[in-house]
């Protein structure tokens, strides 16, 4: 009797190959090709966990990160966020990259890192990523720009990078930030303002609506001094849209205070034109029901005294 296996019985033996596995084979290729990249491995530093879960990180390990757009932080809110890191600890990780050394470079979260070392705390969670300067500094800005308390210079600053450093359009920043695509454009636009209005914007004394509204001044000079005006008198947003729109048409504002409104009663409003021709001054009537009050407007002394010749006049007669 031979040992040895007859053919059937070694076909028996391997196991068949389900039919799908070229498919599956090639389905493969491109993870084969292209595999996912995992952080590099640098001394003394742990590597991301295999489970995913965030390691615990030193503070002193964390470099700040060189594309944040970011330049002022609220410290009542920052003083705010220690306190809670205090009682309850980091609730969400940060992001951080490898560098050489053993060292990590921050891609998202430097206000829970500055609230922690505030807390006295000496590590905090973070999650490790590879990835290149370029998706490093795409991620703090999308980042950033996603959030409500950058203030407007900081997202026109933040737009302006994704544009010049990869070539987005306004519809594609739109797209990643959950913004308009009018409003990106309007953000982009502060940048046109002089440093010195900017700074302005930046610290708060002139908000969004504002310098929108002094951006249709034609020189840096009428930008200046409106922006010095506003902020004197403390002028709303709507106070500036007319304060401007005045400097630009300056025949139409002229016109529109030697011409007082009519009032809506015809009647009324051929006394009131009847009186400006008598007096030569400007004379406003209100007229409630038949009640109301009588405006003379007088621009100087001796309009005054004209006006006090002319009734005298009237009631001599």
């Amino acid at each position: 009797m031979s040992l040895l296996p007859t053919r059937n019985e070694t076909q028996a033996a391997v196991p068949a190959e389900p039919k799908d596995s070229k498919r599956r084979a090639l389905g493969r290729g491109l993870e084969v090709l292209l595999p996912q990249r995992s952080a590099p491995a640098t001394p003394g530093a742990p590597s991301a966990a295999p489970d995913g879960k965030p390691l615990d990180i030193s503070l002193d390990l964390i470099e700040r990160n060189p594309y944040q757009t970011r330049t002022t932080f609220d410290e009542g809110k920052l003083e705010e966020l220690a306190r809670s890191i205090t009682a309850s600890g980091v609730v969400q990780p940060i992001v951080v990259r490898s560098l050489p050394g053993g060292r990590y470079q921050l891609i998202t979260g430097e206000r829970r890192v500055l609230a922690s070392r505030r807390a006295g705390k000496e590590t905090i969670p973070a999650i490790v990523r590879a990835v290149s300067d370029e998706q490093a500094m795409e991620m703090t800005i999308v980042e950033n720009l996603q959030r409500a308390d950058l203030n407007p210079i900081e997202q026109a600053r933040a737009y302006h990078r994704l544009s010049t450093d990869f070539h987005m359009t306004q519809e594609q920043m739109a797209v990643r930030t959950g913004k308009e695509r009018a409003s990106v454009a309007n953000f982009l636009r502060l940048l046109k303002l002089p440093e010195s209005i900017q700074a302005k914007v930046e610290s708060g004394d002139l908000s969004f609506g504002h310098a929108r509204t002094l951006l249709a001044l034609p020189t840096s000079e009428q930008i200046n001094a409106a922006a010095q005006k506003v902020i004197a008198l403390s002028m709303s947003v709507r106070q500036t849209e007319t304060y401007v729109n005045g400097l630009l048409n300056p025949e139409a504002k002229a016109a529109k205070l030697d011409k007082p409104a009519l009032p809506a009663d015809p009647n009324v409003g051929e006394a009131q034109s009847r009186l400006q021709r008598a007096l030569g001054l400007k004379v406003r009537i209100e007229d409630k029901k038949g009640k109301g009050r009588v405006i003379i407007e007088y621009s100087g002394l001796e309009d005054f005294d004209a006006l006090l010749t002319a009734l005298n006049a009237q009631g001599s007669e």
